[in-house]
């Protein structure tokens, strides 16, 4: 399907206005947006230098004051324009009497004991506590298959008396588990919390320091620790200390680590797979910076992406866990300041808020009028949105394709090539695409390989080859407008051509229209149980994102929701569909 060049459609009564109302809009549009660059410029001539002393002032918690001054002290030794003036607060300080518009640092704790849902909040860092054993261990192969339980660790962790390894691994090695803690409240807390227990019934050795406790689990290979993860990290190379390992955990409690679960490989896939939501949650807690509202004033702005950037070097020599690499820049980037905020912020030109107030309803109304006209245009494209919610009837399944459960379809053209690309279920299910990552022309692909990997603002699904050959041609218009694949999924949004290899074998495993279509039904079915059983529709956090009115999924529904979901579905639903 080919559709026409946009400035030729004419085929309902209005299209004849589009040249003139457009034109005059965007020139008048044009005029303003001239006026106002002309009186920013002009404005910040005019200004006078700012003053370096205590150009910003950010409040911290107590337990954040020593990685609080730290980031202060290191922002001003690289940009000398801009002092910090941090305070520190006393214990009975809340987020709430201090955060209005200035930016604060607190733990997760002093965030949620006085009730600041309503603040703006950025992650900074974490908390984590890990399980930690001597590398040499002469059962840490067997450990790492079968990961370690709560109740596995409770019994080692809690049991004043002796606990032979066997206990552990399930066979008759009768060498005694020993066990250290650090001695630190928050440590404590955290297991307890993991266990299901209390503080006091922690009966293993308390270490006062990180660096005791990794000396003495070192020396000995029967041993277990618990402690920060900053704690057994070495702090010239910044990773973890020699002869110490983490200890996978078996979340699910099957004996086994399985894919989901394995994340212990080195720090950055298990820094990943905190992130993702792959650890459990009772043993970490977050850092937040906070504030009134979104920050927008420059300055702090600019303070708070080095803090989630070249800041976070800092976070684990000050005790704490530095966040994922991916993690920074996704943050980092939501905090861009466009003109527009800049210009709002300026409270002493009346002047500039009436030509942005006048733009803003310019250019609403030129973008209004646009997207009418698309609409009107692909009327016969699948849209970005479902205004009924996510149903099976009004998915779009074109005759004449056929579909793999993977979510993919293939067409043979006249000449023996196979056009390729995903179905409507897909896009409806992620939302807006904002980049595809796609493989290049040449390389020979089987059918369950992966091929490309659709991106949501940073969260990923991996999509696999409904059928094998070799690609010959990718859609190079989806590197510009990776849209494509939401509003023409089977037409411009196409991915591949391929040269197939065993077509007339794939494609008895692959699905026509029909049958498809009822495939779909079970399909959106199992979304709806997967969407209660991972994220728990019933609680308010989530229930505006998932649900409309009669209990529907809502359109692109795990657009807002987190990756650690978006693993999930990836496991759920596409991985085993291989």
């Amino acid at each position: 399907m080919e559709n026409k060049p946009f400035v030729e459609f004419t085929s309902f009564k209005y299209a004849n206005l589009k040249p003139i109302v457009m034109k005059n809009i965007y020139l008048f549009s044009g005029i303003l947006l001239l006026a106002i660059v002309y009186t920013s410029c002009e404005k910040v001539l005019a200004s006078p230098a700012t003053s370096t002393k205590d150009s910003i002032t950010v409040f911290c918690s107590q337990e954040l004051s020593t990685l609080t001054n730290k980031w202060a002290t290191e922002y001003f030794n690289s940009n000398p324009e801009t002092r910090i003036k941090v305070v520190t607060l006393n214990e009975s300080g809340s987020a709430v009497s201090y955060s209005g518009g200035a930016l604060s640092f607190v733990t997760q704790k002093d965030y949620t004991s006085n009730g600041n849902d309503e603040l703006w909040k950025v992650l900074v860092g974490r908390d984590v506590m890990v399980p930690v054993i001597n590398s040499n261990n002469p059962f840490i192969t067997s450990l790492f298959e079968k990961g370690i339980t709560a109740d596995e660790l409770s019994m080692v962790f809690t049991d004043p008396s002796i606990v032979p390894w066997g206990m552990i691994l399930g066979n008759k090695q009768n060498n005694a588990v020993t066990t250290y803690i650090l001695d630190n409240q928050e440590v404590r807390l955290n297991l307890a919390k993991f266990l299901n227990t209390d503080a006091v019934s922690l009966s293993a050795q308390a270490k006062k320091s990180g660096s005791e406790l990794v000396s003495a689990v070192q020396k000995d290979p029967y041993a277990i620790g618990f402690c920060r993860l900053s704690d057994i990290l070495d702090s010239k190379t910044q990773q973890i200390a020699e002869n110490i390992s983490l200890i996978p955990i078996d979340r699910n409690a099957n004996g086994k680590v399985d894919f989901s679960e394995n994340i212990y490989q080195d720090l950055g896939t298990f820094s990943r797979g905190v992130w993702i939501g792959k650890y459990p949650k009772a043993l970490y807690s977050s850092i937040y910076s906070v504030s009134a509202t979104k920050p927008s004033k420059e300055k702090e702005v600019a303070f708070l992406k080095w803090v989630l950037t070249d800041g976070q070097q800092f976070v684990a020599p000050s005790g704490y866990t530095d966040l994922a690499v991916n993690e920074r820049k996704s943050k980092a980037d939501d905090l861009t300041i466009t003109q527009i905020d800049l210009l709002a912020n300026n409270t002493e030109s009346s002047n500039l808020k009436m030509i942005l107030l006048i733009l803003g309803i310019t250019v609403v109304a030129s973008f209004g009028i646009d997207a009418v006209l698309r609409y009107r245009k692909n009327l016969n494209l699948t849209g970005f949105t479902n205004p009924t919610g996510l149903r099976p009837d009004r998915l779009d399944v074109p005759a004449g394709l056929y579909y793999d459960k993977s979510h993919t379809w293939a067409f043979m053209e006249k000449d023996g090539m196979v056009k390729i690309g995903v179905d409507d279920f897909l896009q409806h299910v992620t939302g807006t695409i904002t980049q595809i990552k796609m493989k290049k022309a040449g390389e020979k692909i089987s059918k369950g390989d992966q091929i490309l990997s659709l991106i949501h603002k940073g969260k990923q699904l991996n999509i696999y080859a409904p059928v094998s050959g070799t690609i010959r041609e990718f859609n190079e218009f989806l590197k510009s407008d990776s849209t494509l694949v939401n509003t023409s999924p089977y037409s411009e949004g196409w991915v591949y051509v391929i040269e197939p290899t065993n077509w007339l074998r794939d494609i008895q495993f692959l699905s026509m229209a029909e049958k498809y279509k009822i495939w779909l039904k079970e399909e959106s079915s199992r979304l709806k149980d997967f969407i209660a059983e991972f994220i728990k529709p019933g609680t308010t956090e989530y229930a505006h994102v998932i649900l409309q009115d009669g209990g529907e999924l809502k359109d692109q529904v795990l657009a807002d929701l987190a990756p650690e979901i978006w693993e999930e579905f990836q496991t759920n639903f596409l991985d085993n569909a291989k």
